[in-house]
């Protein structure tokens, strides 16, 4: 194939004409493009579960990682850890016991006094006093078996081994031992934390668990704890009634003195006073006041009715009175008297009135008359007689009563302190009487020896350990270790300030995204470079992706892929130079003659990619070195591709990039060339890439997903703003599946062409 000849020659060059007025001979009146800002969708609030996802894929190492480590520590502590053996106990509690005799005890009675919740309460905190801890750790000597000891946690073991292995200065700064109350007291402390008191709900059940590393200690501590606490039980009532029977014995003897006192002071004051009780209540004198009064009230009655009759008697003339109406005798004589008149009356039809037998009736009528008035006069005479005899009894009777009375308040006087010396004598009665029942109560109900309290499952020895539960303890770390390790990877999502999303990109930079090319990873056998992969594998992504790539130039401008193009980046190792590479073997294997320009005066590489020599370069034409750049431009071993590298470093990239032969260059190149691509160097700290990229038609910008920082990016595409440089688009280049951006090119995977194969890979070669 026939090298293209370059004839550049000092006249070629224009001279007196500055760098921006060659650029717009060439390529016309060029314009910073506006960005394309696009309305910023408000956030939504659901939450994006595919990005959520797509975290925890991104970030799977960090979490495996993670996890891994939190498990193997807690599976590490699990196995230093002292095996911890748990005893259990069965105890029913009551709340009142078996009832012998039905006689009252001292204790209170719990079913009948306070609610089942406090009493129970009370007694689960009885289990766990430290005056029954102590009865259990003297019977069985834990002081001098130096219980507790030999169980250290993990962050007490590490102490001690720390304190054991640090030099020791002096015996005089060592800790002194401790007392052997402290002892005791560190002894109880641990016994009551190892010690556990669980009711059984909704039962009288209450279960007790002991925590060693000798498990028959543990179980012989549990059954000896039972144990005392029924005899504790036990022991209280019966100090209980046992103070009572002392207490009650002692109130008896006082109380039995005092009682024969006041009765000897009672009688002998009765017997000096002349006081004569009946019975308790009342006396002879009281008696007979009230038969007296009982006897006045009745006469006063029989008075009063006599009165009414007297009186009646006096009001009424003849025969109206009552008494006479209801007489008898009256009556009859008045029926006698009616017959006589009526017979007087049929004889006077007959008889004259001096006719004897007229005489006799009418002395007969006149007898009957004579005795009807002596009967009335009977009846007033009696009448009068009974309201005296009335008035006079009743007379008597209230004298009487006055006496009495007189006597009763004297009797009354002389009594007061009779009944004062009797209260006296009842109150002591009753007292002696009720505190000597109580005694002999108590006695019969201390001597029943019964109780509420029964051990229904004694203590065994376990015989595997209660702690470590290593099943429970990988279970756990692999679920703290899941949980932190994802919280790890969202704190690591969230202060990564790299592209995750082709959508921010757009966001951000107000510009298209033409491409997205794969992160690949070659054979262990390979060597060839990356983009020459690509081009030998043509059905594998990459190629695919660069494909992609030119098809989205071809529309990128209303002309088509601008014919000089370079391609740039914000920092290094961000795939531009595989991206040229790869771009012209694109528009090559299309039918175009592409000429590829190293313009990285900084750090070429188009030469290692494409296997040639950098003897000669940009830099001897650039520098003005006629004899070297006839023939400056190097054909490939691939159709259509040719490439002038760059040449030794110079001193002074920017200086060289600026003059007016590079300028030249790319004009005579796009009249040899149907595509001319320029490697830039990146933007962020140099100005190289600001100079070829007003010289070109358009700039692409190629960001590395996931590692570039957006500020850098973004500081990046303001400086070509700045600079007016035409940026056409973003390429997004080692793109991985965790990524999250479309995914299309899982669709041109290895299963389906051979060739290169997508996979996580750190660098690829610029």
């Amino acid at each position: 194939m026939k090298k293209p000849e370059f004839p550049i020659h000092e006249g070629d060059a224009q001279p007196g004409r500055s760098l921006i007025e060659r650029a717009a001979t060439r390529l016309g009146p060029v314009a910073a493009p506006e960005p394309r800002v696009r309305a910023v969708e408000p956030e939504e609030d659901e939450i994006d579960l595919r990005k959520l996802w797509g975290v925890i894929v991104k970030r799977r190492w960090t979490i495996v990682l993670f996890t891994l480590i939190v498990l193997t520590m807690v599976l590490a502590a699990s196995f230093l850890m002292t095996p911890i053996y748990r005893a259990s106990l069965t105890l029913q509690i009551d709340r009142e016991d078996i009832r012998v005799v039905k006689i009252e005890g001292v204790a209170p009675d719990e079913s009948t006094t306070g609610t089942g919740l406090d009493y129970y309460q009370t007694q689960y905190e009885l289990l766990k006093s430290r005056n029954l801890a102590q009865r259990v750790i003297d019977q069985l000597d834990l002081i001098d078996k130096e219980f507790g000891t030999d169980r250290l946690s993990l962050l007490a073991q590490a102490r001690k081994w720390l304190v054991d292995w640090l030099p020791q200065i002096s015996r005089a700064e060592q800790e002194e031992p401790q007392s052997e109350a402290a002892r005791r007291e560190a002894v109880i402390t641990a016994f009551l934390e190892d010690l556990t008191v669980a009711p059984v709900r909704n039962s009288r059940l209450v279960k007790l668990r002991f925590d060693s590393p000798e498990p028959e200690l543990a179980a012989t501590i549990l059954n000896t704890l039972a144990k005392a606490y029924i005899d504790l039980n036990l022991e209280r009532r019966f100090d209980a009634s046992a103070y009572a029977r002392n207490f009650l014995q002692e109130r008896l003897q006082q109380v039995k003195s005092r009682l024969e006192d006041s009765e000897r002071e009672m009688v002998a004051f009765a017997s000096q006073q002349g006081i004569v009780n009946v019975d308790e209540s009342q006396n002879i004198v009281t008696q007979k006041l009230a038969a007296i009064n009982t006897a006045l009230a009745a006469a006063e009655k029989q008075r009063a009715a006599a009165e009414a009759a007297y009186r009646q008697m006096l009001g009424t003339r003849g025969q109206g009175l009552s008494q006479v109406l209801d007489s008898k005798i009256i009556e009859t004589l008045k029926e006698t008297k009616a017959k006589l008149e009526a017979q007087y009356q049929d004889n006077l039809n007959t008889y004259k009135p001096a006719y004897p037998l007229m005489v006799q009736l009418r002395g007969q009528i006149d007898q009957i008359d004579r005795q009807i008035n002596q009967e009335v006069a009977n009846i007033r005479g009696a009448i009068t007689a009974t309201y005296e005899a009335a008035r006079t009894e009743e007379t008597l009777l209230r004298a009487n009563l006055n006496q009495l009375k007189r006597d009763v308040l004297e009797l009354q006087g002389r009594s007061i302190q009779f009944n004062i010396l009797r209260r006296e004598v009842d109150t002591n009665r009753e007292l002696y009487n009720g505190l000597l029942q109580r005694y002999k109560e108590i006695g019969v109900a201390a001597g029943v020896g019964t109780n509420n309290i029964s051990v229904v499952d004694e203590a065994k020895a376990p015989i595997w350990p209660y702690q470590p539960n290593l099943q429970l303890n990988a279970l756990l770390a692999l679920m703290v270790g899941l949980l932190g390790g994802i919280g790890l990877a969202f704190l690591l999502e969230h202060h990564d300030t790299t592209f995750k999303q082709v959508d921010e990109v757009e966001k951000l930079l107000g510009l298209p995204v033409l491409g997205l090319i794969p992160l690949i990873r070659r054979q262990g056998s390979d060597k060839r470079p990356i983009a020459i992969a690509g081009h030998d594998d043509p059905r594998s992504a990459f190629a695919e992706s660069y494909r992609s790539l030119r098809t989205a130039l071809e529309f990128s401008t209303s002309s088509g892929v601008p014919r000089l193009l370079t391609v740039t980046s914000a920092t290094t190792g961000e795939g531009k130079s595989t991206t040229v590479v790869s771009l012209a073997i694109q528009f090559a294997q299309a039918g175009k003659r592409v000429l590829l320009v190293d313009a990285d005066l900084r750090k070429p590489s188009l030469h290692r990619i494409l296997g040639l020599d950098n003897d000669m370069g940009l830099t001897h034409l650039l520098a003005g070195d006629q004899t070297r750049s006839v023939n400056i431009a190097k054909p490939t071993h691939l159709p259509n591709l040719f490439v002038i590298p760059s040449g030794p470093l110079p001193p002074n990239p920017a200086e060289l990039l600026s003059g007016s032969k590079m300028l030249d260059l790319l004009m005579l190149s796009t009249e040899k060339f149907d595509q001319v691509l320029v490697d830039s160097p990146p933007v962020v700290g140099l100005a190289d890439a600001l100079i070829l990229g007003n010289y070109c038609d358009g700039t692409l910008l190629s960001v590395e997903m996931g590692n570039t920082p957006r500020d850098h990016v973004r500081e990046a595409c303001k400086r070509l703003r700045g600079a007016r440089v035409h940026l056409i688009g973003v390429l997004l280049t080692k793109l991985q599946a965790r990524h999250g951006a479309y995914g299309y090119y899982h669709y041109y995977d290895s299963s389906n062409y051979g060739g290169v194969t997508t996979a996580a890979a750190k660098k690829q070669n610029d």
